[in-house]
């Protein structure tokens, strides 16, 4: 066991000693140098970008494992995609173990950061932003990985994406906190991905705060164990500029957070206010769709210990359906946690199973309206119930993600 030890740590000092540190400085030829040092890391290396604006006509790419890609700070280095030409997205990331930190990005084409299929990667004090404000020409995504594993967001800020800000999808095993989503169509999202946890995050003025959902047709479905809690959800206010055709385009402007199609989902001890629509909803994914595996309806969701202020009183109803029939239904009095009450069949004439309850403790005041779809479909029925008090049960709790 001893010789093992000994041959492990000769490795690792080996491995260290002969890891190189490059550091790079604006240039007229950025561009070139900085993919060429990005092609020519070997794993433990390190490329710091040191202070300044480094301006691209094109992305850059990086498939080395077990690097580090930095700058000199959040609002010290730079790199302006303002003048970019070609590429899919400002900086795309396909190797595993690499850590991002210490820079920006502005006015990518495309999205900012995509990372696809990475096993272990790191964003750490990043800025992403399109600086002309929320347009429908703005890039998608300000961080946007994808397919992989052991996702850390931390300390992040993202402004302006014209569908998420600060998005993992397809993924497991993520941790996002102490980041701020701000001017986005969706702050934060979790789309189809398996244990997450979302704390100690800001998403203001976004059209729609927080959003956990599970959409069909994508190799990863049926997303569960999310946590969101110690978020500040409010005051998202920025009307809808997705472009037409995107689904987050029917969020309506002034929502806090959204849960949608996702099981074991625990929203907890987040301050939740300001969003002019609804503070919370959770709701069936509501469109058409041919894949047989997919499961629309949200279950075993736990809503409890969060403090609600003021919501629904700007209500957009010309965005999405839903919205105008919530106002409708309402009268004008919008709740601050919503559910559509939509199920499956069976469970509408039967009830759910006890596991998969809504279940809804210790909010405060916060005001409750759902739809008995039964009764909705049926004259002479008032459909609506705010009886928060039925929705009162156990709580439990989720399990902290752990990465690797």
């Amino acid at each position: 066991m001893q010789n093992l030890f000994f041959i492990f740590s000769c490795a690792l000092l080996s491995f260290a000693l002969n890891a190189k540190h490059v550091f790079l400085s604006p240039s007229v030829n950025s561009q070139e140098e900085i993919q060429e040092a990005l092609i020519d890391l070997e794993p433990g290396d390190i490329l710091t970008l040191e202070q300044g604006e480094y301006f691209f006509e094109d992305g850059l790419s990086l498939d080395v494992d077990n690097v580090i890609f930095e700058g000199s700070g959040i609002n010290n280095t730079i790199l302006n995609f303002g003048d970019q030409i070609s590429g899919a997205q400002g900086l795309l990331v396909t190797s595993d173990g690499v850590t991002l930190r210490d820079f920006a990005i502005l006015d990518a084409k495309g999205d900012a950061i995509k990372v696809i299929g990475a096993d272990g990667i790191s964003m750490i004090r990043l800025r992403t932003e399109w600086t002309g404000g929320p347009k429908e020409t703005n890039g998608a995504y300000g961080f946007y990985p994808v397919e992989s594993k052991d996702v850390l967001i931390d300390g992040c800020v993202a402004i302006g994406a014209s569908d998420a800000g600060i998005y993992v999808g397809q993924s497991r095993n993520i941790i996002v906190k102490n980041s701020v989503a701000q001017y986005n169509v969706a702050g934060i999202e979790i789309e189809n991905s398996y244990y997450a946890d979302v704390f100690d995050n800001l998403a203001s003025h976004n059209t729609g705060g927080i959003l956990v959902f599970d959409l069909p047709d994508l190799p990863q479905q049926g997303g569960h164990h999310v946590r969101v809690f110690r978020n500040k959800a409010i005051n998202n206010d920025t009307d809808n500029f997705a472009p037409e055709g995107n689904i987050v385009g029917e969020v309506p402007r002034g929502t806090g957070i959204i849960i949608q199609a996702n099981s074991d989902v625990e929203v907890f001890d987040n301050d939740i206010y300001g969003n002019g629509t609804v503070n919370l909803s959770i709701v069936t994914y509501g469109y058409d769709t041919d894949d047989e595996n997919y499961n629309p309806h949200p279950k075993s969701i736990q809503i409890h210990n969060n403090r609600f202020g003021d919501g629904g009183f700007d209500p957009d109803v010309g965005t999405g359906e839903l919205a105008a029939i919530l106002f409708e239904l309402s009268k004008g009095d919008m709740p601050d946690i919503f559910w559509d009450g939509i199920l499956p069949m069976n469970q509408m004439l039967f009830g759910q199973p006890d596991e998969e309850r809504l279940i809804i403790s210790n909010n405060g005041e916060a005001s409750f309206l759902t739809i008995n779809p039964i009764k909705y479909m049926l004259p002479f029925f008032d459909p609506v119930e705010r009886d928060i008090s039925k929705y009162d049960g156990e709580i439990k709790p989720l399990p902290e993600v752990i990465l690797n």
